[in-house]
């Protein structure tokens, strides 16, 4: 998936002015367990060198909600967490601008957490660029679906590669043991060839009578 995420912020990033673009993404969505802590992930792509001015700002919009509240903001290289937000105890930045990182962690989730998280990044002078947001949903314990299918995946991914590697090395085999069989063969008609041919050129010897 992040590859995937990779990928298309290059091809727009083709298409957008060198001097202004900025691609900001993060994950699609995340599930996590009551009480447990989750890292939420905000990197960006811009042409420019990660200047000192970088900025990260984090939104937040509740399932249910219109509008949309601010719980954090990077600057001048001091994090600033909202002290009034619904995260203000459990909010914790663990990026590293110096390498386009703003990722947050919040502590002790609760089902009200559940919500849109917004990350939004600027490098100047690229400031021009589209925010991205990840959803956040927590279970009392994860969907057994959800696992099923990721089960499921990774095993049909791993069948699928175990296959590959059975035919290669089978192929393999055959090919040796087929070129094995035409040498000998080839060799076995070459020695009888030869053997035949010194029986032929074998000179006969004349019978010698002994006379008394």
């Amino acid at each position: 998936m992040l590859t995937l995420l990779v990928l298309t912020s290059v091809v727009l990033l083709s298409a957008a002015p060198q001097t202004e673009a900025i691609v900001v993404y993060t994950g699609w969505e995340r599930h996590a367990l009551v009480g447990s802590d989750i890292r939420l992930s905000c990197s960006f792509f811009s042409w420019r060198w990660t200047s000192d001015d970088v900025t990260f700002s984090w939104s937040y919009r509740p399932d249910g909600a219109k509008d949309s509240i601010s719980i954090f903001h990077y600057t001048n290289g001091v994090p600033y967490v909202d002290n009034k937000g619904p995260f203000r105890d459990r909010l914790e930045f663990v990026g590293n601008p110096a390498r386009r990182d703003g990722s947050i962690l919040i502590r002790n989730l609760d089902f009200y957490d559940n919500g849109t998280f917004t990350c939004d990044a600027k490098n100047p002078p690229d400031i021009v660029g589209r925010p991205s947001s990840v959803r956040l949903l927590v279970f009392e314990k994860i969907p057994i679906q959800a696992g099923v299918i990721t089960g499921a995946i990774i095993g049909v991914v791993l069948g699928l590669l175990i296959l590959v590697v059975a035919i290669y090395y089978l192929m393999r085999f055959l090919v040796a043991r087929r070129v094995f069989s035409l040498s000998v063969s080839k060799h076995g008609k070459k020695g009888k060839g030869k053997e035949g041919t010194q029986q032929k050129q074998k000179p006969k010897v004349p019978p010698v009578y002994l006379s008394f």
